[in-house]
C-alpha cells in the first residue's frame, strides 16, 4: 500500500485571521451588512432617491406612509411638514451624518496619533504640556465643548467638523500615548535603536504599527459618537443649516408634529438608532478579532 502524503495545513494569514475573528462574532458581522447597506444607499443617494431632498410639494404636505391610511405611492416613506419626501432625505442625510462623522474621526485620529507619539518619546519635556491640555479639554463634556466651538466659529458644516473633532482628540492622545510606552521597553525598539534609527523611524516604523489595534476600535466607536453629535447640534440648530438634510435636523423640523405626524420623527430617529447601533457591534467585533486576549479558543 503507497502511504498517502499529507500536506501540513498552513495556518491562517493575518488578514484571514483577522476575518475569522470578526466573522465569529454574528452580531457585529450582521452589523457589518447593516451598515454597508446604509453607507452604500446614502453614497449613491443622488442615483437611487426617487426625489429631489430640497424640493416641496405643497399639495402633499405631512402624507404619511404608503403602508398607512392615505399614503402615496408616491412617497413610500411619507413627506415632511413642507412636503419634501422623507426617503430621498434620509438618503441625502445620511451623506451628510457619515460624511461629517468620517471627517471628524480623521481629523481627530491623525493630530491626535501625532501628539501621542510625541507625549511617549518626548516624556521631559513634550509630555506634560500636552497631556495637561488634554485634560483640560476632557473637563468639558464632549457636546458642550463642540457648542462652545460652534459657537465661536459659527453655525455650518465644516465649523461642525472642526467642533466635534477638538472634543475627540484628547481620546486618541492618551490612547497612542499608553500604546506607545508599553511598545518602547520592548526589544524590538530597543534592538531599533543599537541599529541607529532615529526618533520618526523609531515612531512611525517601529513603534506604530504594533498600537493601531486599540486605535482602529477607537476610531470606530468615535464614528458613532461623531454622528451623535452631528445629530445633537442639528436638533440644537448649531450644525448643519436648512434646507440641507441632515438626521439631526430633521428631527428638530419634525418635533412640532410628533403627535399628529410620528412618522417624520420616528424615522429619522431610527435611522440614528440603526446606525450608530451597528457601528457600536462592529467595534465590538473588531476589538474581539484585533486583541488576541479577547479571541475565541475554538
Amino acid at each position: 500500500m503507497s502511504a498517502v502524503l499529507e500536506k501540513p495545513v498552513e495556518p491562517p494569514g493575518p488578514l484571514r485571521e483577522f476575518w475569522l475573528g470578526f466573522a465569529a462574532n454574528r452580531g457585529a458581522f450582521i452589523a457589518l451588512i447593516v451598515f454597508a447597506a446604509i453607507a452604500l444607499a446614502s453614497l449613491f443617494a443622488p442615483l437611487i432617491a426617487p426625489h429631489d431632498p430640497v424640493e416641496q410639494y405643497r399639495d402633499f404636505m405631512l402624507t404619511p406612509p404608503v403602508w398607512a391610511e392615505d399614503g402615496n405611492a408616491q412617497f413610500l416613506l411619507g413627506t415632511d411638514e413642507l412636503g419634501r419626501d422623507m426617503l430621498s432625505r434620509l438618503l441625502h442625510g445620511g451623506r451628510v451624518s457619515l460624511g461629517i462623522g468620517l471627517a471628524a474621526v480623521a481629523m481627530s485620529l491623525v493630530p491626535g496619533v501625532m501628539l501621542g507619539l510625541c507625549a511617549a518619546f518626548f516624556q521631559r519635556f513634550l509630555s506634560p504640556a500636552i497631556m495637561r491640555v488634554m485634560d483640560i479639554v476632557l473637563a468639558l463634556p464632549a457636546l458642550l465643548l463642540a457648542i462652545c466651538v460652534i459657537t465661536i466659529l459659527g453655525p455650518g458644516l465644516v465649523n461642525t467638523v472642526i467642533a466635534i473633532a477638538i472634543g475627540a482628540l484628547p481620546g486618541y492622545v492618551r490612547l497612542t500615548r499608553a500604546a506607545a510606552l508599553a511598545e518602547i521597553g520592548r526589544d524590538y525598539v530597543t534592538a531599533s535603536r543599537v541599529a541607529g534609527a532615529g526618533v520618526a523611524r523609531l515612531m512611525f516604523v517601529a513603534v506604530l504599527p504594533n498600537c493601531m489595534a486599540p486605535l482602529i476600535v477607537n476610531a470606530t466607536l468615535s464614528f458613532s459618537s461623531a454622528i451623535l453629535e452631528t445629530a445633537g447640534l442639528g436638533f440644537l440648530g448649531l450644525g448643519v443649516q436648512a434646507p440641507t438634510p441632515e438626521w439631526g435636523t430633521m428631527l428638530s423640523a419634525a418635533r412640532d408634529y410628533i403627535t399628529r405626524a410620528p412618522w417624520v420623527v420616528t424615522l429619522p430617529g431610527l435611522t440614528i438608532l440603526v446606525t450608530v447601533l451597528a457601528i457600536n457591534l462592529m467595534g465590538d467585533g473588531l476589538r474581539d478579532a484585533l486583541d488576541p486576549k479577547l479571541k475565541k479558543v475554538s
